[in-house]
C-alpha cells in the first residue's frame, strides 16, 4: 500500500470490489476468475495502474508484484523524483521469482547514473525469459547495449537512446549485436558506421528479422545503407537523415512499407521488391526538387505488385514535376486495388514554386493569353491543385477499377466536394477536430483570399490551367471519445465545455457542439 502513495493523491474508485445490492452483499465475478487469469489481464496495464489494484480486495495487495511484465513511464508522475523513488521500491519490492517477459521503461531527459545501473542489473539478472525490451532513455549507450546483448531470448527490442547532455553526439549502433531469436526491431536516433566499401550494413546478424522500423537515423562514413533480409516483411522508415543518398534494398519477403520524410526522398535500389504489395508514402517535403520527383517515379516502377497505394497530395504534387510523366506507360500497378490520399495544404517552400512554375510552362505552351491569365491568378493567392489534374487516373491506368479514398485533417483548407466530383468513383473521409469551426460565408478561406478579384482571377485560371482552386468545406463534426478510463463521462462533457468556450472566447467563431 505504501508504494501507490507514490502515485496520485486520489485512491481507485471501482466496483469491482465489494458491493450492496437490495441490501445483500456480492462478489464481483474478476474476483473468481483464476490467478493467472487475473494476472494476464493486469499485465496489459502500465505497472503504476497495475500497483494501484491492491487496493481493491485483500487477494489483490501482492498481485502486482507477480506480473510479467514492468511498463514504467516518467510521463504518469509529476516530477522526475518521484518516478525514480517508485521505479527503485518496484524493483526491489516485484517477486524475484516471478519471469519477467516484457520490460518497458520511458524516461525524458538524462537518467542518474545509479538508477540506469539499477534497472540494467535487474534486466541481466532477469532476462532468461525476457522477450520484449523497449528502452527510451539518455543514458550511457556502452552500459544500455551489454545489458541488451546478454538478453539472448529477445525477440522484439525498441530502442531510442538518445545522447546525454555531455555527449550530443549520435548514438552508434554496434557492428555486432547477437540476438538470434529478434523478429521485430525498432531504433530511434541512432548512427550506422560505414565500412571500407563505403557501404553500412547493421542488420545483418538478425536472421530471423520480420518487422524493421527505423526513425530518424544516419549513416557516418558511407553513402549507401544496405538492408538485406531473407526474412523482413514490414520496412519503416521515417524521418531519417539526408546524409546518405541511397538504400541497398534486398529483401525478398518484404510485404508492407512505410515511408515518411519532411526533408528528403532517399533512392531505393534493389532486388525482390516486387513482393511488396502494400505501399505507404507520408511526404510533407516542402522544399521538394525535380530529383525527388524522379525518385518517387522510380519506386513505382520497382515496387510493380503494390495491391494498397496510401500517399500524402505533397507526395503526388512532387511527383508531377517528371517532365512529360503523363505520357509515360506504367508497367506496374497492374495490381492496385486501393489508392488512399492524405490532404495536406502547401503554405510555401520550393515545391510550390516548382509546381507554379511547370504550371505556367503548361499555359504558356497552349497560347501566350492562357499563361498570363494563370500568371495573374498566381499573383491574386490562386494556387495549385492540391491533387494535380490526371494524377489518379495516371496511377490508376493499369487499374481502372482500384478504389480512391480521400482523407485529411484539415478539411477546411480544400472544397472537397469539388476534388471529390474531378475524380471518378472517390469517397470522401473527412476527419474534423471537435475545435472545427463551422462554415460561413463571413469566415476568410483558407486557401483562396475572400475578395472578388481572387474569385475572379481564380475562375480564369481555372479555363486555363484546369486547376482547381481549394476551399472551405462544411463537414459535420464528431464527439470526441473519451480516452482517459480515470475520467467520468460528466467529467468528459465538463471538459470539453470547458475547452469549446475557451476556444470561442480566443476565436470568436461558432463551435460545433460534437454531438453532446
Amino acid at each position: 500500500m505504501g508504494l501507490s502513495n507514490h502515485l496520485y493523491h486520489d485512491r481507485i474508485q471501482t466496483s469491482m470490489g465489494r458491493r450492496r445490492v437490495d441490501g445483500d452483499q456480492h462478489k464481483d465475478r474478476l474476483s473468481d476468475l483464476p490467478e493467472c487469469i487475473i494476472l494476464h489481464i493486469l499485465s496489459f496495464l502500465r505497472t503504476p495502474h497495475a500497483v494501484q489494484t491492491c487496493v481493491l480486495s485483500t487477494r489483490w495487495k501482492h498481485l502486482w508484484k507477480r506480473i510479467p511484465t514492468l511498463n514504467l513511464n516518467s510521463f504518469q508522475f509529476r516530477t522526475l523524483k518521484i518516478f525514480s523513488v517508485f521505479m527503485s521500491k518496484v524493483l526491489s519490492l516485484r517477486d524475484p521469482s516471478t519471469a519477467l517477459h516484457t520490460f518497458y521503461i520511458s524516461r525524458r531527459g538524462d537518467i542518474e547514473p545509479r538508477l540506469l545501473k539499477k534497472f540494467l542489473n535487474y534486466v541481466y539478472f532477469h532476462n532468461i525469459h525476457l522477450q520484449e525490451l523497449v528502452i527510451s532513455l539518455h543514458g550511457d549507450i556502452g552500459l544500455i547495449f551489454s545489458c541488451v546483448s546478454s538478453c539472448r531470448a529477445l525477440t522484439s527490442l525498441k530502442l531510442s537512446v538518445g545522447p546525454t547532455w555531455r555527449d550530443p553526439k549520435k548514438t552508434l549502433f554496434p557492428k555486432s549485436l547477437n540476438l538470434p531469436l529478434l523478429t521485430s526491431l525498432d531504433l530511434e536516433d541512432f548512427a550506422f558506421c560505414g565500412d571500407e566499401s563505403g557501404c553500412a550494413e547493421p542488420f545483418l546478424e538478425f536472421t530471423k528479422l520480420n518487422s524493421l522500423v527505423i526513425r530518424s537515423c544516419k549513416v557516418i562514413d558511407a553513402q549507401i545503407l544496405n538492408i538485406s533480409s531473407e526474412t523482413l516483411v514490414n520496412l519503416d522508415m521515417q524521418n531519417n537523415s539526408s546524409l546518405f543518398a541511397k538504400i541497398k534494398l534486398y529483401a525478398p519477403s518484404l510485404c508492407a512499407f512505410n515511408y515518411a520524410g519532411s526533408h528528403h526522398i532517399h533512392n531505393i535500389r534493389g532486388s525482390g521488391l516486387s513482393s511488396i504489395k502494400q505501399v505507404n508514402i507520408e511526404s510533407v517535403h516542402f522544399s521538394a526538387s525535380q530529383e525527388d520527383a524522379l525518385v518517387l517515379f522510380s519506386w513505382l516502377l520497382d515496387f510493380a505488385n503494390i495491391e494498397s497505394l496510401t500517399v500524402t497530395s505533397t507526395a503526388l504534387q512532387i511527383l508531377s514535376l517528371v517532365p512529360d510523366l503523363f505520357e509515360v506507360k506504367l508497367r506496374s500497378l497492374h495490381k492496385l486495388k486501393s489508392l488512399k490520399i492524405d490532404l495536406i495544404r502547401i503554405y510555401e517552400g520550393s515545391l510550390l514554386v516548382l509546381m507554379k512554375e511547370a504550371m505556367l510552362k503548361k499555359a504558356a505552351a497552349k497560347s501566350p493569353k492562357e499563361g498570363a491569365k494563370l500568371r495573374k491568378a498566381f499573383e491574386t493567392c490562386f494556387e495549385p491543385p492540391a491533387i494535380p489534374d490526371g494524377m489518379v487516373d495516371f496511377l490508376r491506368q493499369n487499374s481502372p477499377s482500384a478504389e480512391v479514398n480521400l482523407t485529411t485533417k484539415y478539411p477546411s483548407s480544400f472544397n472537397l466536394k469539388q476534388i471529390g466530383e474531378s475524380i471518378k468513383g472517390v469517397k470522401i473521409n473527412n476527419y474534423r477536430s471537435r475545435f472545427s469551426m463551422r462554415s460561413s460565408s463571413s469566415l476568410p478561406r483558407l486557401s483562396v483570399r475572400s475578395s472578388s478579384s481572387s474569385v475572379a482571377s481564380a475562375a480564369a485560371a481555372k479555363s486555363a490551367s484546369d486547376a482547381a482552386p481549394a476551399s472551405a468545406a462544411e463537414p459535420a463534426s464528431a464527439a470526441s471519445p473519451n480516452l482517459d478510463p480515470c475520467l467520468g463521462e460528466k467529467d468528459v462533457k465538463s471538459s470539453n465545455k470547458d475547452d469549446e468556450e475557451k476556444h470561442q472566447h480566443n476565436t470568436n467563431a461558432p463551435l460545433q457542439d460534437n454531438g453532446q
